[in-house]
């Protein structure tokens, strides 16, 4: 007796119908948050390294002497020194046209004509930048410094006032990268339950085609494809919708040149993850159903 084959007419079985039923719909919201969640990680991720970055050797210098020509003085001196010494990559003295500029956003003034600003007896400072990665011994060389060419002055690490920033930055980049792997959950239990929906709809056609010498893999394939499809479909149209709104965004932040917020950028790199897992969740979907129908055959059987 000759088994026939199983005739391939699998698109009788599911609708055919493209973005039908809600699969697809949720596949694509899902798709959406997914990629948003993912852009904002890498994001908040680069700018959290690119801050640690900046900070993590960099020290300014606060010279508080009463008297303006000894502060001008001191800072000319220490600027010198410490331009001379080999743990210094840089040493910069700020402007006070500079720093009455910053303070004139706080005043409400941009010209630099508020009498109060002008009034304001204003600390030198000097920003100085530390050469490797060794923080503690360039420290001491430092004060060492500082207590010979501006006794009294401060040094304050910029770690210490934008660590915390930066810390809380990388903590919002590990919790986008929790939703990212929890909405990649939530879309593979959308799978689970679209195929075992589809075999209970089934159930009748797929004792018949049992009975007539189907094995699980020819049944599977018949399933999987549609729900392939289906998943396919509700991805792109996620995609597109994610790649709109992360491309007006990116037009947007092209004007952010300054803050903290010029430093939040996705590269390269960023870019390829995000082109990457659309793929990857077609993949998983694919095997996801695969599993779930087979699993279920079994059980059938």
């Amino acid at each position: 007796m000759i088994i026939p084959r199983v005739p391939v007419q699998h698109r009788r079985l599911l609708p055919d119908r493209r973005l039908s039923g809600p699969t697809p719909w949720v596949i694509a919201i899902l798709m959406l948050l997914t990629l948003l969640a993912a852009a904002a990680g890498i994001g908040l991720a680069r700018s959290a390294n690119a801050i640690g970055a900046a900070i993590a050797g960099r020290v300014t210098v606060q010279i508080v002497t009463a008297n303006p020509v000894t502060r001008a003085e001191q800072a000319a001196a220490l600027r010198r020194a410490a331009a001379g010494q080999s743990f210094v990559r840089s040493a910069r003295a700020v402007e006070p046209a500079e720093l009455r500029a910053t303070l004139g956003q706080w005043f409400g003034s941009t010209e630099g004509d508020d009498p109060v600003l002008n009034s304001l007896p204003l600390p030198a400072l000097v920003d100085i930048d530390f050469v490797g990665e060794d923080r503690a011994a360039p420290m001491r060389q430092l004060r060492a410094l500082v207590a010979r060419e501006a006794p009294g002055a401060r040094i304050i690490p910029h770690a210490e006032w934008l660590g915390p920033v930066a810390r809380l930055i990388r903590s919002l980049a590990w919790v986008a990268g929790a939703l990212v792997l929890l909405m990649t959950a939530a879309s593979a239990a959308v799978v689970i339950m679209t195929a075992r929906a589809a075999l209970g709809t089934h159930y009748a056609t797929i004792e018949m085609l049992h009975m007539i010498g189907a094995t699980d893999q020819q049944i599977v394939r018949l399933f999987q494809r549609r729900i392939a499809i289906d998943t396919a479909y509700g991805i792109a149209l996620g995609t597109a919708v994610a790649a709109a709104i992360l491309l007006l965004i990116g037009w947007e932040w092209s004007g952010v040149t300054a803050g903290l917020a010029a430093t939040a950028s996705l590269g390269l790199w960023g870019w390829a993850l995000l082109l990457a897992l659309p793929l990857l969740a077609i993949a998983l979907a694919a095997l996801t159903a695969r599993q779930t129908l087979l699993a279920a055959l079994q059980k059938i059987l």
